[in-house]
């Protein structure tokens, strides 16, 4: 009987088997080499177009324009920002700009912006002041429309007419910053805010009766001085409602009674209103005279 014929298991080693591994190491090892090298051959390309960009006069700034100032000069916008035609408009940095511009006490925004064509665009909003406040001792602070404070007001530097002025309110600090807040804020804003501020001289401000006013009794324009000034106890709403009635009254008083003046009114409770009279001076002293 034949024996089985088994098959052969052996494989010969391939000749240049030994140098197969370092070969694929070497490939791996030069595919990293040449990837960090022309890594480095594009930042370098990079930094070289970056530099020629922003150092070419091509590049400089051509034209600025200014929108939105009516208080600041746009010499100071300028002079703030640090702009000038001989920098490269690419070079700048908006960001830093826009936060040196808002520096500014009466400018609230800015918005920077830089257009292909070498301008410069700049947009400003600035504080639309509503109130001067007294705080005690302390200098007299500007509002603006949404009741934060922005600078300290200078009749000499600010050019401001007929903003009244309003006493009774307290800064109080809040995120590490000072600012105006509480019920008699709240209703003091939402007066000046509803109402006519015009023949309004004075807004006081009390915790416990609200907002007070002294205004000119538009009635007897020929009272000068104190003469013409009425006091009104508003309260702290409904402002609109009661400075119709205070109207109302002053006509009616004014119709009826010529020879007595309105001097103070109280409309904490518009359904139950009281008023101070006084004899009119002026028509006293033409009666004293005979005419």
């Amino acid at each position: 009987m034949s024996k089985k014929i088994q098959p052969n298991r052996y494989k010969p080693e391939a000749k240049d088997g030994k140098y197969t591994n370092s070969e694929t190491g070497i490939a791996v090892c030069l595919k990293y080499v040449m990837t960090l090298v022309f890594i480095s051959a594009l930042s370098l390309v990079s930094i070289f177009i970056y530099d020629f960009i922003t150092q070419s006069p091509s590049f400089n700034i051509k034209k600025i324009e200014i929108s939105g100032t009516n208080r600041v000069l746009k010499e100071d916008i300028l002079k703030l920002a640090d702009l000038t035609f001989e920098k490269n408009i690419l070079e700048i940095n908006l960001f830093s700009i826009e936060k040196r511009l808002i520096s500014h006490p009466w400018i609230q925004s800015a918005c920077v912006k830089r257009n292909l064509d070498s301008v410069l665009s700049i947009s400003i909003t600035e504080h639309e002041p509503l109130a001067i406040v007294k705080i005690g001792n302390l200098a007299d602070i500007l509002i603006n429309t949404q009741g934060s404070p922005f600078k300290e007001y200078s009749p000499l530097n600010d050019n401001i007419k007929n903003l009244p002025v309003v006493t009774g309110l307290d800064l109080t600090s809040v995120n590490n910053q000072y600012l105006f807040n509480g019920t008699l804020f709240n209703s003091t804003m939402d007066f000046l805010q509803s109402v006519d501020c015009v023949n309004i001289k004075q807004i006081n401000g009390d915790e416990n009766t609200g907002v007070t006013i002294e205004a000119r009794d538009i009635y007897n324009q020929q009272l000068t001085g104190e003469q013409g000034i009425v006091q009104i106890k508003l309260g702290f709403d409904n402002f609109k409602a009661k400075l119709n009635k205070a109207k109302n009254i002053s006509e009616y008083i004014d119709k009826n009674f010529p020879e007595k003046t309105i001097c103070a009114m109280d409309l904490f409770n518009i359904k139950k209103v009281f008023i101070k009279t006084k004899l009119n001076n002026a028509l006293h002293n033409d009666l004293e005279k005979g005419a």
